[in-house]
């Protein structure tokens, strides 16, 4: 598709031809009306090496797919973010974190190799030792590089649960502290805050294993039993620490059933019990589905009056910037995620020479801030994670300019392959594909 695209004279930017409202993300991409299409149904496991710890998929493989396939034969991958229908061409592309991301770093860091497709048509494999400018170069880039059709996961083995604690804790320097000292212990296989109030959190530790008190298992993940974060917060309410063992697939997806605290704003009544036992079966609805049948009025209001915001901050700011949310936004919970970012080239890495510990802060629903305005109040939150050298996700609307875009993320390395590759025919930047303002 992309040599006939060469043959007919290049004469549009080309892109992924995924339907938008098949993303996971809120926004709906015009671009796809205008642009080339180039349809890639590449949605196989296609091996899995024991030997070298590696898994290979196609792009398309979603990590519900990829976690029913490895965990039968006793495997993970290190970094399993929440939602079932993620894709691992959409997590590289764009990223993806979970809550084992202090040790292991954010998605794109369990990637040992990609294969692209790149705009002359030539089939192009890169990992850190083979055209490492590219490998470097790809994550964050929304496919503007190139079309990916193949990555290499490194996997680790698989154990039956998560021994999760439970621990409430108030005050909001107390609960910075203790979710630093959390994130920086590599015993804890998994560290996850949910922030209820600014004073208010409970922090969740969890460690792999095999062996479970029968007593204390709790499935949460079957279709009957409370939202998850609804579960967490009767720790703060009883104000007490608990233990839980969760078996490892539900604690992987432990917030796909209410996609976080999504569901609450769309089916308000959706954790009542009765719904639970005689409806529960029928959620979540997929994202999809929901972006497909919302008309554009909806569309707009969910824009002006909703949040769906994530954004990565180094650790010593975490403090500061729980401060700007309350005050720009005032959205609860709010979602805790550390993560360590290694010093590699590339669009996202630390400020320093060497990897440093952030921490992913995640808004989703509906800003209780008086005064907010989505443009006006999203553009001092982005301002304020700028000055702290941190980066917004990129599925997620940005407000920003160019200008400020290109102070957020490094784009030497970018500009340098896009100029190299000849992608300026071929792709818009990434700025352009994904930025408000690029796109009126």
């Amino acid at each position: 598709q992309v040599r006939e695209w060469k043959n007919e004279g290049s004469k549009r930017y080309m892109c992924t031809g995924r339907p938008g409202w098949l993303t996971v993300s809120l926004r709906v991409g015009k671009y796809k009306k205008i642009h080339k299409n180039i349809m890639i149904n590449l949605m196989d496991v296609l091996e899995v090496d024991s030997e070298r710890q590696v898994v290979r998929v196609e792009p398309l493989v979603t990590m519900g797919q990829l976690t029913a396939h490895l965990n039968p034969m006793g495997w993970t991958i290190p970094v399993v973010p929440e939602l079932d229908d993620l894709t691992v061409g959409g997590l590289i592309m764009g990223t993806g974190i979970e809550s084992s991301s202090h040790i292991y770093g954010l998605f794109q860091h369990t990637c040992v190799a990609y294969e692209l497709v790149l705009a002359d048509g030539s089939l192009v494999r890169c990992s850190p030792t083979e055209n490492s400018d590219l490998f470097y170069a790809v994550p964050w880039s929304c496919g503007t590089l190139g079309f990916l059709v193949a990555a290499e996961i490194k996997m680790v083995p698989a154990k039956k649960y998560v021994k999760i604690h439970y621990e409430p804790v108030r005050g909001l320097q107390r609960i910075c502290e203790r979710f630093t000292e959390e994130s920086k212990k590599k015993e804890n296989s998994f560290v996850e805050g949910l922030v209820y109030s600014l004073e208010e959190a409970v922090i969740m530790t969890g460690v792999l294993t095999d062996e479970a008190e029968q007593s204390k298992i709790n499935r949460i993940g079957n279709y009957y039993k409370p939202w998850f974060f609804k579960h967490v917060e009767k720790y703060l309410k009883a104000d007490r620490t608990g233990v839980e063992y969760i078996p490892a697939r539900h604690y992987y997806h432990r917030h796909t059933r209410s996609i976080f605290w999504e569901l609450q704003d769309i089916i308000p009544f959706g954790n009542n019990p009765v719904f639970r036992y005689l409806f529960g079966w029928m959620v979540p609805p997929k994202i999809s589905l929901l972006k497909l049948t919302q008309g554009e009025a909806i569309r707009k209001l969910y824009e002006q009056h909703h949040v769906v915001q994530d954004m990565l901050v180094p650790m010593k700011s975490l403090e500061k910037s729980i401060q700007t949310f309350h005050v720009d936004l005032h959205v609860y919970p709010l979602w805790l995620c550390p993560f360590i970012l290694p010093n590699n080239p590339g669009m996202v890495h630390p400020k320093g020479n060497e990897a440093e510990l952030y921490v992913d802060i995640g808004a989703y629903g509906e800003p209780k801030r008086k005064q907010f305005e989505a443009r006006a109040s999203m553009r001092q939150m982005e301002k304020f994670v700028r000055s702290v050298h941190g980066f917004q996700m990129l599925y997620a609307d940005c407000y920003m300019t160019r200008e400020e875009f290109w102070d957020m993320f490094d784009g030497s390395l970018y500009h340098k392959l896009r100029e190299q590759m000849n992608c300026k025919d071929a792709f818009p930047e990434v700025y352009d594909k994904i930025c408000k303002a690029a796109r009126h």
